[in-house]
């Protein structure tokens, strides 16, 4: 399965932020919509980074609570791997694993459409094995 039909089902809305808020309005804004990282954008729509929990968290770590008044831009993740509709599943699963990461944007014709989540991707994997299993079972139920 590729990343356009798992965009078709689940959607292609994207939270963004611009680089000026502070982590204190990014948590806020990441708690709000139930979501584990923000791209980071500016008027253009152009993706300048993500910002997820773990670097709010790191942030905190290193600075104290001082952090979250800190502009987004400070520890936003600047190099953003990305991907488009036609990347397959099981290749994000390697981007993933590899990277480190669990959030990957989707780029068309240079925008941003859409975003993928590890959650969207496990559940992709859970789906396909539960659809394996029941033709296992069928073909098992007519022998």
């Amino acid at each position: 399965m590729n990343v356009a039909r798992i965009l078709d089902i689940k959607g292609r809305n994207v939270i963004t932020v611009q680089p000026h808020r502070t982590l204190n309005e990014v948590s806020k804004m990441l708690t709000e919509h139930k979501i584990g990282a923000a791209v980071v954008s500016g008027n253009d729509a152009k993706i300048l980074g993500i910002i997820s929990e773990r670097d709010i968290v790191r942030a905190i770590s290193n600075s104290g609570s001082a952090a979250l008044e800190h502009a987004v831009s400070k520890h936003m993740t600047e190099k953003v791997i990305t991907c488009n509709e036609n990347s397959l599943m099981s290749d994000l699963m390697d981007v993933m694993t590899t990277g480190k990461f669990r959030h990957l944007p989707v780029v068309g014709d240079n925008k941003l459409i859409g975003i993928i989540s590890i959650g969207d991707v496990v559940k992709h994997r859970m789906d396909a094995m539960m659809v394996e299993q029941s033709a296992m079972l069928n073909y098992i139920s007519m022998a």
